[in-house]
């Protein structure tokens, strides 16, 4: 992903995010900034511009990213590569650029050295996650509180390498 590719973001963000309010241009930005080489996007043959996008960042499993934080400064320690968005162009889906994303990203983490991928499954998503091997974890009192702002069903996930 490259800077010039956020307004595409922005727009597949805004088509995707029905229960939560889409992260501005300016959290987008600082993720991207602050870890560029796990931040992906997918481009469709025929449509010509960008279908899909993923960012995760080295972060620490207990203290997920703020959503929609203006600013992003990774942790000195991480012990996770942290997936913290996937979306795909609603016309784009059943396309397998999901796959192809989620893939890249498990080669990522498998790079990164760390031993864990966790993620925060929004919109009823933790079925899709769980065929990944992604597994649901009961949540601090502390990461409860952080999970609220993602909506009312948001599931706190993790994958062991």
């Amino acid at each position: 992903m490259q800077p010039a590719d956020l307004n595409e973001v922005l727009r597949i963000q805004a088509a995707c995010f029905t229960e939560l309010v889409p992260e501005s241009e300016a959290s987008l930005a600082a993720k991207l900034q602050a870890s560029p080489e796990h931040c992906w996007v997918a481009e469709g043959a025929a449509a010509g511009g960008l279908l899909a996008y993923l960012f995760a960042l080295p972060w620490r499993a207990e203290s997920p990213p703020v959503l929609d934080a203006a600013e992003c400064q990774l942790p000195e320690q991480p012990d996770c590569l942290y997936l913290h968005d996937l979306s795909v162009d609603p016309q784009a889906r059943g396309s397998g650029l999901a796959q192809a994303l989620v893939q890249r990203f498990l080669q990522g983490l498998e790079a990164s050295g760390l031993n864990r991928a966790c993620l925060i499954a929004v919109q009823n998503s933790a079925s899709f996650w769980g065929r990944w091997g992604f597994r649901s974890v009961a949540p601090t009192p502390q990461l409860r509180v952080k999970l609220g702002s993602y909506g009312a069903d948001a599931a706190y996930l993790e994958r062991l390498r």
